[in-house]
């Protein structure tokens, strides 16, 4: 004889849901703020970007009408666009290898047991934690042509014979907002190295003195492979955050000279704010939006391989 099982009715899971949800409303009401802020400032904010940038919308203009896809054609042959992007990929290039590079020696040295380590690397860590608009500023003032503390030593000791103009000549407008970003970056990278080598352990080191490896040796062979994860996390995350690069520039050089240093953001901001095209800005971003996605799923697929140790 088959025995039968009673069937869980739906409408007591249901039941249950709604009494869980009723004794947890104090928790609901909390979170409501955040989340309709999340919503009218996030969800619709995106929405509405997403629906500007199907039409042509300009904010002087009372007609608005709809373009499609015309505006992400336009991306293709906007040589103003790929000027930027250029120039995007140069500061990328010229700041992330330095900035981890650097970070990378100065993690070495603190991570040494040196008198008053903790002062130096608060010292390092400083420009990090400074508004990042307080340090462009500061730099645009040691870059001054006139009286720019770069120009006076360089003068004193006769390594120039008259004063360069760091944020005007176009050959040097983009190395300088490198250098000030390398600058503001190391201190990050310098904690981050500092933590992975606070994470190897001691006894590889003991085991490869014993085999007789050296200070180089042990370096490549030990130190390096073990912060690899740290490594690739770092370089990750400071791509992403350089091809937003914004701040420095507008704060610096206003894109100039001859759009030398005109990044993509900043070509985005102009588009938006100087020439009201927000149909156009808005197209522009989600561009940039599906560059840095692809690279995020690209990062992705490198951790699952190699990050597994961070």
């Amino acid at each position: 004889m088959a025995l039968s099982v009673p069937l869980k009715r739906p409408q007591g899971r249901a039941r249950r849901v709604a009494r869980d949800a009723r004794r947890s409303w104090s928790a609901y009401v909390f979170i409501s703020p955040g989340l309709i802020l999340f919503g009218l400032f996030t969800l619709f904010a995106l929405g509405f970007a997403f629906y500007l940038s199907f039409h042509d919308w300009s904010v002087i203009e009372k007609e608005k009408p709809f373009a499609g896809l015309e505006n992400y054609r336009d991306i293709l042959d906007d040589a103003r666009f790929h000027r930027a992007t250029i120039n995007t990929f140069y500061f990328t290039g010229g700041s992330v290898p330095l900035t981890m590079a650097i970070g990378l020696l100065i993690a070495l040295m603190l991570n040494q047991p040196i008198r008053a380590r903790g002062l130096f690397r608060t010292l390092y860590y400083l420009p990090v934690v400074t508004p990042f608009v307080v340090v462009a500023i500061l730099w645009k003032f040691l870059y001054n042509a006139d009286f720019g503390l770069f120009n006076y030593y360089l003068l004193k000791t006769r390594l120039i014979d008259e004063p360069l103009l760091w944020l005007s000549d176009k050959d040097l407008a983009m190395p300088s907002v490198i250098l000030m970003s390398v600058y503001s970056g190391i201190g990050w990278a310098m904690i981050l190295y500092l933590a992975g080598l606070q994470g190897i352990p001691e006894e590889l080191y003991e085991a490869a003195k014993v085999d007789g490896a050296g200070a180089w040796q042990r370096f490549r062979y030990v130190t390096l492979p073990q912060l690899a994860p740290t490594t690739l996390f770092l370089l990750v995350i400071s791509i992403i955050y350089s091809l937003q690069v914004f701040t420095q520039i507008f704060v610096m050089t206003g894109g100039g000279p001859v759009e030398r240093t005109t990044t993509m953001v900043y070509f985005i901001y102009l588009t938006a704010f100087k020439f009201f095209e927000m149909g156009y800005a808005t197209a522009l971003a989600f561009f940039l939006f599906a560059m840095t996605l692809v690279f995020t799923l690209f990062q992705l697929r490198l951790y699952r391989r190699y990050g597994a140790g961070i």
